[in-house]
């Protein structure tokens, strides 16, 4: 199928190609556990994940610098008020938006063509992006709206890391890098352009060098495989027995011991 900005995100696109965020979503990333169950029951339609109101800010965000801003506003009508002003919840979008767009620095990155869609093949498999900034020949950017840039993060095997490392953000990097590689010829370096949530909005531009986002396509080609085989039926996926969607969906069998009741889960640290 052909690609464009109106059936990218359809349910046959999800099918045929992966994607960052539907690999992420089988697989995880360092800090943060995938679902391979409930990453199937999303792509086959059967479970949705709930909107928070953290998401429905940075998405606000997203929209407006990507213009889509009035489909966004259609899609999410519970977020306005009768007068059509965003909800006290909701208004620290146009703040960030606001602090982003008086920093010549930060609007530079900004500057490139908007929410460019581009495929690929990795590991043997179609692969889909959509950039958020993509300036031909010079830089791919990806626009993050976060708790909080200089977040620590804490994992019992690997230890405190950054938002990116926790997140994956490396991994789309690797992904955007190589698929605009294969479409241009030329690996363009990849930035975060980062706001914060916070009270006070924090921005930068972040750099992920060339050699973490190789180290990451080759941890991506390890698992492209299973990914595939779960979509296509021929194994069946495993629960990671923690998110919303395997409690959910949880059926008892057989008591727990105790001891077992701590689980190795990500630690956010404040």
């Amino acid at each position: 199928m052909t690609l464009t900005s109106s059936n990218y995100f359809s349910a046959e696109a999800n099918r045929e190609y992966l994607s960052v965020s539907q690999y992420k979503d089988f697989v995880g990333s360092t800090g943060i556990k995938g679902c391979e169950a409930r990453a199937l029951a999303e792509l086959n339609g059967e479970y949705e994940r709930e909107k928070s109101t953290a998401l429905l800010v940075g998405s606000y965000v997203d929209s407006y610098f990507e213009g889509s801003l009035e489909q966004f506003k259609a899609e999410n009508c519970e977020i306005f008020t009768k007068q059509g002003t965003l909800k006290a919840e909701y208004r620290q979008a146009e703040e960030i938006i606001n602090r982003i767009e008086r920093d010549p620095y930060f609007m530079k990155f900004m500057s490139g063509q908007k929410q460019v869609i581009m495929t690929g093949e990795i590991g043997g498999v179609p692969w889909k992006i959509k950039m958020d900034s993509y300036i031909p020949d010079i830089c791919i950017v990806d626009l993050k709206i976060v708790k909080s840039i200089h977040d620590r993060f804490y994992v019992k095997k690997y230890g405190y890391m950054d938002f990116i490392t926790n997140w994956g953000y490396e991994i789309q990097g690797a992904v955007y890098q190589e698929i605009v590689r294969q479409n241009t010829g030329k690996v363009l370096p990849f930035y975060i352009a980062a706001a914060s949530k916070e009270k006070v909005t924090d921005i930068e531009i972040i750099q992920i060098n060339d050699e973490a986002l190789a180290g990451a396509l080759e941890k991506v080609k390890e698992h492209v495989e299973r990914v595939v085989k779960i979509k296509n039926g021929e194994i069946e996926p495993e629960r990671c027995g923690t998110c919303d969607y395997c409690k959910f969906t949880k059926v008892l069998s057989r008591p727990m011991l105790y001891t077992d009741l701590i689980l190795d889960e990500v630690e956010d640290v404040e």
